[in-house]
């Protein structure tokens, strides 16, 4: 079952996630600021691969735990939502991270990384499709840094099932976490990312990819 939604959201992305849809909609979307509950910001899924950073607030801190050490080393408090028709996007926070992975994850960040310990950015975000009626989303198709950095969706080292179907009033909570590179020799003091178009069951286009700019430092 995971692998024929696997399949359905790598097809999803491909059509919504064309490069003509990119060159044609890359304008950044106003957002519609909104107040976030301190309860709110509580549950987010613990990852299997990655260590837990939610008690990391000031640059500096650490916590280590069985799958290894993270360190916070920048955070942005983004509290913002976005309106893409049906679907309502909010961005919590961004976090940059540096992280040792426990030698027995080492097998899993190996197709992304071959460092054994890196610097990451970590975008905890709310999905809530409105309608009562399926929706196609991805919060994150394409990932740009202000060093350069590239990457797509299929990149995410979370792996948290936020693209593809949001079945009618469903709300998605989760995180995506993008490996950067050589953040010592250039600041990164913004990141982009790019959503999908949305779309409905009949893979008719509702709304049109956007592109959000979110300041770090």
């Amino acid at each position: 079952m995971k692998q024929i939604m696997f399949i359905f959201s790598f097809v999803f992305l491909l059509a919504g996630c064309s490069l003509s849809s990119i060159q044609s909609n890359s304008k950044a979307e106003q957002p519609h600021e909104k107040k976030i509950s301190e309860a709110e910001h509580d549950a987010y899924y613990n990852s299997p691969q990655v260590t837990d950073d939610s008690t990391l607030q000031r640059p500096g801190q650490s916590f280590t735990d069985e799958k290894g050490e993270a360190t916070l080393k920048a955070m942005k408090q983004v509290n913002k939502t976005y309106h893409f028709g049906d679907i309502e996007y909010t961005i919590r926070e961004v976090k940059l991270l540096h992280y040792r992975p426990d030698y027995s994850l080492i097998d899993y960040f190996h197709p992304l990384t071959e460092a054994e310990e890196f610097d990451f950015i970590k975008i905890s975000v709310d999905i809530k499709n409105l309608s009562k009626e399926k929706r196609q989303f991805a919060p994150v198709a394409l990932f740009e840094t202000n060093t350069g950095v590239k990457a797509d969706w299929n990149q995410d080292m979370y792996l948290e099932h936020l693209n593809g179907v949001l079945e009618g009033d469903e709300v998605k909570r989760g995180s995506l976490g993008f490996i950067v590179k050589d953040t010592k020799s250039q600041k990164i003091d913004w990141i982009k990312v790019l959503t999908s178009d949305v779309y409905n069951v009949k893979q008719e286009r509702l709304e049109e990819a956007q592109t959000i700019q979110i300041p770090i430092s």
